[in-house]
């Protein structure tokens, strides 16, 4: 999601109801922090924080409850979901799963247009991490937009709506865990080499090798951010 000039999410904008921008403008909150972990989403507090009525309110609360990034907690309301090692194991292990089999189905299936797609995904993130430098690390939401973008267009030639949304909800998911991550980054060629070298065995249909490859890849969080409890 990309936050315009006055602060609201550019998606909470063009929100066709008032629960999907209230979804939208709490998620958008769980992501970048501003919402800590555990803490409690009262609805009087958040109705009054987004200008949103109580009802709606609680609808979009129920969809972030359905994609894991809160929980409800019976008749007193809502959390944030808590981070903790287990979740993000959790979290790779249902990524691994759906994306190294949408990746297989997006190898015997696609065409030049998805090849086409993945380098133009490529080469927007390299040109942004060009650009700003060591901004990329700070998880700032135009890039990490750039960075979902690449790795979905890896898997969009799939032919499967179910597995694609589950990726895009494990990648969100996963996006507190991720800016701890990306800080470990010593610069930007490091970065965008690991991504290319990815991408170039995907484009030459190694499936053994790309999916080997892409479940590292996943895995690699969970090493970075929990490295003294890496083994399962």
């Amino acid at each position: 999601m990309t936050a315009p000039a006055h602060g609201i999410p550019e998606a909470a904008a063009s929100a066709d109801t008032l629960s999907e921008r209230a979804a939208v403008l709490v998620e958008h909150d769980i992501l970048t922090g501003q919402l800590e972990p555990g803490a409690r989403l009262g609805i009087v507090d958040l109705a009054r924080r987004y200008d949103i009525g109580a009802t709606p309110l609680r609808e979009g609360l129920s969809r972030l409850v359905s994609r894991g990034l809160i929980v409800g907690i019976g008749q007193r309301g809502f959390r944030v979901a808590e981070v903790s090692r287990e979740d993000l194991l959790d979290i790779t292990r249902m990524r691994t799963v759906v994306e190294l089999e949408a990746l297989r189905l997006a190898i015997a299936n696609g065409d030049d247009a998805w090849e086409a797609g993945i380098l133009a995904a490529l080469h927007q993130m390299q040109r942004y991490v060009e650009r700003h430098g060591d901004q990329f690390r700070e998880g700032a939401e135009d890039f990490d937009r750039l960075h979902k973008a690449f790795h979905t267009s890896l898997l969009t030639a799939c032919g499967s709506k179910r597995l694609l949304t589950a990726h895009s909800d494990l990648y969100d998911q996963a996006y507190r865990y991720r800016r701890v991550m990306m800080r470990g980054f010593e610069d930007g060629a490091e970065f965008v080499a690991a991504h290319r070298n990815l991408a170039d065995r995907i484009l030459a249909r190694e499936l053994d090798v790309s999916q080997t490859m892409l479940k590292a890849h996943l895995a690699s969080t969970l090493k970075f951010v929990y490295p003294a409890q890496a083994r399962e």
